[in-house]
């Protein structure tokens, strides 16, 4: 699947004569507020955004050779949607785990089944997952698992951009940390810059304090993010509580997690001590908050506590968390949920808080800066804004469909009515991955006909478990 088909300078590429979403234009998102600029040129030299401006004022210099053209009339420009905590080979197991509860889903259905997994299933989960991302308009995810270097090489071929990190718990000993940072080392930069890492201990409740305080000590001397799960339910913080003392995000911050680059996935079990701790972090732009939240409906989880976090300063991308968990890899099903269940969370009722604007303010912007990739003079680059200097990362959605017609409010059209398959094409890095709602880079039929003969193995339990989940 590993083919040269992503290998060589990236395009002069222009998607001409379209309508984009921008961000930067103030308002209710603040700094970051999203509105629509029609008639537009996007411009792409190097794998970077060079203009986004009116097509009447398209440069031509003299003696300059043509741009790759793709016709974006009638099309709506926006940043590939950022995906900022996922499993991508738990595509596998969509829909072995349903109307169960947390340990049961751990304990009975997920771990045990895991420990079949073979480098090669989690090749053919990633390249699924990747495919289906694409589809979607996703074009960067950040991957939390096992056999890693499987998931980079389905990064390599989809063409997808990804921040990956190879799962560790205690119980793999300096073993796991040394897999973790050894992938990290080597696969930072690799498919042409579009895979970064991060070192990924799983979780407070799997992970000693000692190896958390080893695991922030790697960041620091290597300059690695670090990104685990952190105060999934407010089980965990209870049992944190009796067990250590603290809360999950405290152990967070006695173990130096919190002074380095952190990615927290869910947080829906943050209290009001937290705050002041995670607010702190922010302020240094160190700690950003990942938030599912059609999982947390499924397995009744509450959820992310997005306004509380928004005033304590700490960015709260969007997410789907694994398809097992979550059913799908659809961030736009994730805005649309995101901003119904903020609106009535805690009993404020307040129709007038997360508006559409607001939600894709967090599924781009930030997203990226919740992932560490919203700083275009970083080595690691920045995604999640159609503007110069970051990724050219981009998803033309065709709204001409019944579902979306009449459009009285762009935004509000994107987050409630839009689906995947109004996605037509994509672009990473201003080389189309996606062309006519077909993926260019995986196989999908070769894909599941390798993948169908395994299935029965994949979901067979007995032989082992991963872990046991006790909070």
């Amino acid at each position: 699947m590993a083919d040269g088909r992503w290998a060589g300078a990236p395009p002069h590429l222009r998607v001409q004569g379209c309508t984009a979403l921008v961000h930067g234009l103030g308002g209710d998102e603040g700094p970051g507020g999203i509105g629509f600029a029609e008639d537009v040129d996007v411009e792409v030299r190097g794998g970077l955004i060079t203009r986004v401006g009116p097509a009447a004022e398209r440069p031509d210099p003299a003696g300059a050779p043509p741009p790759e053209v793709l016709d974006g009339r009638g099309l709506l420009a926006v940043p590939g949607l950022v995906n900022c905590h996922t499993h991508a080979a738990m595509v596998l197991f969509r829909g072995a785990a349903e109307d169960v509860d947390v340990h049961t889903w751990f304990n009975e259905r997920i771990w045990p089944v895991e420990s079949n997994l073979t480098e090669r299933d989690v090749e053919l989960g990633a390249l699924l997952a990747c495919a289906e991302m694409l589809l979607g308009g996703t074009t960067t995810f950040a991957d939390h698992y096992f056999h890693m270097d499987a998931v980079a090489r389905a990064v390599q071929a989809s063409g997808i951009r990804a921040d990956l990190g190879w799962a560790a718990f205690s119980s793999d000993g300096e073993a796991g940390r040394e897999r973790g940072l050894d992938f990290a080392l080597r696969r930072s930069g690799g498919a042409g810059g579009r895979i970064t890492t991060s070192l990924a201990p799983h979780a407070p409740y799997t992970v000693t304090e000692p190896d958390l305080a080893a695991f922030a000590a790697l960041a620091r001397e290597h300059d690695l993010p670090v990104h685990l799960h952190a105060a999934e339910t407010a089980e965990q913080t209870r049992a944190s509580l009796e067990r250590t003392g603290a809360t999950p995000v405290q152990v967070l911050e006695r173990t130096g997690l919190l002074d380095v680059p952190l990615l927290v996935a869910h947080a829906t079990g943050v209290v009001e001590a937290d705050l002041p701790l995670l607010a702190a972090a922010a302020e240094l732009g160190l700690v950003g908050v990942a938030t599912s939240p059609r999982f947390y409906l499924k397995a009744a989880h509450g959820t992310t506590p997005i306004r509380a976090l928004r005033r304590a300063g700490v960015p709260v991308g969007l997410a789907t968390d694994g398809a097992a968990s979550n059913g799908d890899l659809d961030l736009w099903a994730s805005m649309e949920v995101t901003s119904l269940v903020q609106k009535s969370l805690g009993g404020e009722g307040d129709p007038r808080w997360m508006t559409s604007r607001q939600v894709l303010h967090h599924a781009t912007a930030q997203s990226a800066q919740a992932l560490h990739l919203a700083d275009p003079g970083s080595t690691r680059g920045a995604v999640g804004r159609l503007a110069p200097g970051h990724r050219a990362d981009v998803a033309l959605l065709d709204l001409s469909a019944p579902h979306l017609l009449p459009v009285h409010d762009l935004a509000a059209t994107l987050v409630h009515a839009a689906r995947p398959g109004d996605v037509r094409h994509v672009l990473v890095d201003g080389r189309v991955v996606v062309r006519d709602r077909r993926v260019l880079g995986v196989d999908v039929p070769a894909v599941l006909a390798e993948l169908r003969p395994r299935l029965a193995a994949l979901v067979r339990r007995g032989a082992g478990r991963v872990q046991t989940y006790a909070p």
